[in-house]
């Protein structure tokens, strides 16, 4: 009997070693870190794919949910939300991303009932609430788009001394995906497996180009095709293209510098009228209440409103300089 029993425990411990050493190498063959590192990048191509291009690779995953997947393709410019994600540099689905917008909807709704607000304040803020994720993917967007303008002369450098030493320019394209600065390096990585996987050099520096729509790396790019077309020395073309684009960064600092007075002073004229009115209002709230109680006082707010509209956009313009 106690032979049995000893035999019993062993097995159901060799069961259990093996149920869980199953498990495991299950998950790791679908959502382990080598699979999953695959998996981004094959994504990560599809964001500029063309349709000639290769089938299996064009569709890039907007949800994990095959049924709302076939459900999201069908929606209209549902691919230039995917695309902006990707620009963006944040690991999100577009099922992700608009999870996060209606929960935000729903949210800015129930705040504003809970505090009693009427329906079209109630409509007003769900609005506001479901333009919030917008507004942090487009930040990301912008901050991502910005290191990589500032990084891309070291990136040219490199690639030019790559050329020097006798490298292709799929080897130095290679070099510049591992030997540069994130987020760079993973535009040029992803721009060389590309070409390595049969695409076109053309067509993976044109997906280049769409994945990060930077007017300097557009330059390069065009520069690059049309050597390709006419031949030269692209490492003195590349050299001349990091020192221009370097000029270029330096004279938009200065002018940032230059200008840092007006955009102060903007935001300043564009938050004085709001600040005033909050300030006044939490002090004595009798004093501004003729504004929405009287006819004539809601029109002085809607013209006094539009007025403060057109002076922020025209003092936008003016500090908004282009180089």
């Amino acid at each position: 009997m106690d032979t049995l029993y000893l035999m019993f425990l062993v097995f159901c411990f060799l069961a259990v070693a093996l149920f869980l050493e199953g498990a495991y190498l299950t998950w790791n063959a679908t959502r382990g870190v080598e699979v999953t590192r695959l998996q981004d990048r094959l994504q990560a191509f599809s964001a500029g794919w063309k349709e000639a291009d290769t089938a299996h690779l064009k569709e890039r995953l907007l949800s994990n949910s095959p049924s709302l997947q076939r459900f999201l393709l069908q929606m209209p410019r549902i691919h230039t939300l995917d695309q902006l994600l990707q620009q963006s540099g944040m690991s999100l689905q577009v099922s992700h991303l608009l999870g996060y917008t209606v929960m935000a909807m729903v949210g800015g709704m129930a705040s504003a009932a809970l505090l009693g607000q009427p329906l079209i304040i109630m409509l007003v803020c769900a609005v506001i609430g479901g333009l919030l994720p917008l507004f942090f993917v487009h930040s990301a967007k912008r901050k991502r788009m910005n290191k990589i303008e500032i990084q891309l002369p070291e990136a040219i450098d490199l690639m030019a001394r790559a050329l020097k030493a006798g490298h292709a320019f799929s080897g130095a394209l290679q070099m510049a995906g591992i030997d540069g600065t994130e987020p760079t390096a993973s535009e040029f990585r992803l721009t060389f497996d590309e070409i390595n996987f049969g695409v076109s050099v053309q067509d993976a520096m044109m997906n280049l180009s769409v994945r990060v729509p930077i007017s300097d790396l557009r330059y390069f790019v065009i520069a690059v095709l049309i050597q390709r077309e006419s031949g030269g020395n692209l490492a003195e073309l590349l050299d001349k293209i990091s020192g221009l684009i370097r000029a270029r960064l330096t004279l938009l600092a200065k002018i940032r510098v230059l200008s840092a007075e007006g955009r102060m002073s903007a935001w300043i004229l564009a938050c004085l009228p709001f600040s005033v009115g909050l300030m006044i209002q939490l002090i004595n709230p009798e004093f501004l209440s003729v504004l929405w109680t009287d006819p004539l006082g809601l029109m002085l707010v809607k013209i006094a409103a539009g007025m403060i509209v057109i002076a922020i956009f025209v003092m936008s313009r003016m500090i908004k300089i282009r180089v």
